[in-house]
């Protein structure tokens, strides 16, 4: 895989489960931005608490990535610039401390951890030091493949419908099996590392509350997660709801968010949730050994599958069991197939949880992937209803296609054409 330019600098090309794969300064910008990662834990690399209280206005022109940010360092509140880089050194060999339009940087932000204490600006001034890496909600392959698909998010499909409608349906199909079973090992591999980092009750709590803050909210409701563990939800009612929204009211997105779907409409749901199940990850735990063991390439026949396995009655089940009736449509079937089954799989070594992820009714679809999937032949009312495993074969699909472009573009501006 060749190193992919970006227009906003640099970019690491760091190893991950299926290869080498690039992370762009951009998206360290992003996550500075969005405040995805444990602001409780900020802390300088000389030893001070941060707080940030504004992360400032991101600047997409020439000078500091990030103008007018506040912030709380250790005792001080500052006013001033923050300049993201992936590494330390990136700040001394772009000579930013004889560039005077870097005079009001007053953090320097890193990804990568370093020795140093301290950057240097101009005249000597020493200017804090905080490394991101350690305090990331998610691995950096995760972050890169989610960064990926939010551009998916809005691209046109035309391309891809003209390569998958030319393949043979037999070569087709083969090329969709791949791309889920990688899909399927990738969120199993990441649902286990936030195991090892929270432990079983805190990963399940963190990975709800971000699946309800859907694609605009989810950074802050990681940070309610990390603000108020599972215990402190039980028997609140909505009282924390209310605090834990007032608490980040600066930070929720409400443009383009249906109204049924605000933060303050989804934290008093989980209050409500949480208060009709307080021990949900327990049951969860418990229900994994009543659930079917189905083979990923078994349940392409979803039809059939649903059907030997009493489909509807497992659903029930799973709703009564686990959400006690306060969640419900297709929230609901995201949080069980992005959240839930890749956990369990994580934390019970039963790959035969694929199929059900597979057969699993798909959750909140972009209308324009159910589409494509009818016209390639691969879903339709009655052998292959439309299921979430299919709809992750076609991002999968769509996730290695956009990687190739790139490493296609990179190579035609490489060689100078």
């Amino acid at each position: 895989m060749q190193k992919t330019e970006f227009a906003s600098g640099e970019v690491a090309e760091i190893q991950g489960l299926y290869g080498p794969f690039s992370f762009p300064e951009k998206l360290l910008q992003q996550i500075w931005s969005r405040g995805d990662f444990d602001l409780s834990r900020a802390i300088t690399a000389d030893g001070r608490a941060v707080q940030i209280l504004y992360p400032g206005n991101w600047n997409h022109l020439g000078g500091p990535d990030f103008k007018n940010a506040r912030l709380q360092i250790g005792e001080a509140e500052v006013t001033g610039d923050v300049e993201v880089h992936l590494r330390a050194a990136d700040w001394r060999s772009h000579n930013h401390a004889a560039d005077p339009a870097y005079n009001r940087v007053v953090l320097h932000v890193i990804l990568f951890p370093t020795d140093e204490k301290m950057t240097v600006g101009a005249d000597q001034t020493e200017i804090p030091l905080l490394v991101l890496l350690p305090l990331l909600n998610h691995d950096l392959e995760e972050y890169a493949a989610d960064e990926v698909i939010e551009r998916l998010a809005d691209h046109p499909l035309a391309q891809a419908r003209r390569e998958l409608t030319q393949m043979p349906i037999a070569k087709l199909e083969a090329e969709l099996q791949r791309c889920v079973e990688i899909r399927w090992r990738q969120k199993v591999h990441y649902a286990k590392l936030r195991i090892e980092r929270l432990g079983w009750d805190e990963a399940c709590h963190h990975t709800a509350l971000e699946i309800l803050g859907y694609r605009f909210n989810r950074a802050p409701m990681l940070a309610v997660a990390g603000a108020w563990a599972l215990a402190e939800w039980s028997g609140a009612g909505g009282e924390l709801a209310e605090t834990a929204y007032n608490h980040f009211v600066d930070r929720w997105n409400k443009q383009g968010v249906r109204p049924a779907n605000r933060p303050r409409t989804r934290l008093r749901q989980y209050a409500r949730w949480v208060a009709a199940c307080p021990g949900w990850p327990r049951r969860l735990a418990e229900l994994a050994a009543t659930l079917p063991q189905i083979a990923l390439r078994e349940a392409v026949q979803t039809a059939t599958v649903r059907r030997a396995h009493c489909w509807p009655g497992l659903e029930q089940r799973v709703v009564e069991t686990i959400f006690c009736g306060e969640i419900g449509g297709t929230r609901l079937n995201t949080i069980v197939c992005d959240g839930l089954l890749p956990l369990l799989a994580a934390q019970k070594g039963a790959d035969g949880l694929a199929g059900v992820w597979y057969a699993w009714p798909a959750g909140d679809v972009p209308a324009k992937y159910s589409r494509l999937l009818r016209e390639l032949g691969v879903v339709d009312r009655q052998r292959r209803p439309l299921s979430h495993g299919v709809v992750q074969a076609l991002i999968g699909w769509l996730l290695a296609a956009d990687e190739r472009r790139d490493e296609s573009h990179t190579t035609t501006v490489g060689s100078g054409a």
